[in-house]
């Protein structure tokens, strides 16, 4: 059984302010969970993608699922059979970016910094780098298309998002 702590309160001091602030200023926009736009984006977790800003859509309008390396796992796979069958996910976009740390070294090499910086042997993690985004992405893709509990009609891209420049380019999968 997991043991409980108290909130900690002064590490996320800011956040709680910032989200009093938020409240103050809240309207329920009436929005479901359902995806408006019926498209789901496969990106990364890097702070410098606004994938929502990327594409040119507004809050309700997509499905977003975000990962080290925009990597369709088989968490990401799990949460396209919900989207797809029960959130109006139609199509997906796979939006790998470039200056990824995960496509600028192996599985070795963030095992060794991260035990070098703390301490940590995480070799019992995969990280799921990529020595090639743009072949990685026509795999990526791939497995999304052909997975057995998404919908044949499902329509699946890829893309790489430029973090210095903004644009996004297809990327034929």
């Amino acid at each position: 059984m997991a043991s409980q702590q108290p909130f900690p309160l002064a590490a996320f001091a800011d956040v709680l302010a910032a989200n009093a602030r938020h409240v103050d200023q809240f309207q329920d926009s009436g929005l479901s969970g359902f995806a408006r736009q019926g498209l789901a984006i496969v990106t990364c977790m890097d702070s410098r993608i606004d994938p929502l800003a990327v594409v040119g859509m507004s809050p309700g309008d997509v499905k977003i699922l975000r990962n080290a390396g925009a990597r369709v796992t088989d968490d990401v796979l799990r949460t396209l059979v919900l989207a797809t069958h029960l959130l109006g996910v139609e199509r997906v976009l796979v939006m790998p970016h470039t200056d990824c740390r995960m496509a600028k070294g192996d599985e070795g090499d963030i095992h060794r910094l991260i035990n070098e910086r703390s301490g940590v042997d995480t070799t019992s993690l995969r990280f799921e780098t990529v020595q090639d985004q743009h072949a990685q992405l026509v795999l990526d893709v791939d497995a999304i298309r052909i997975h057995r509990l998404l919908p044949k009609s499902l329509i699946v891209a890829g893309a790489i998002y430029d973090v210095h420049s903004g644009e996004m380019t297809p990327v034929d999968c």
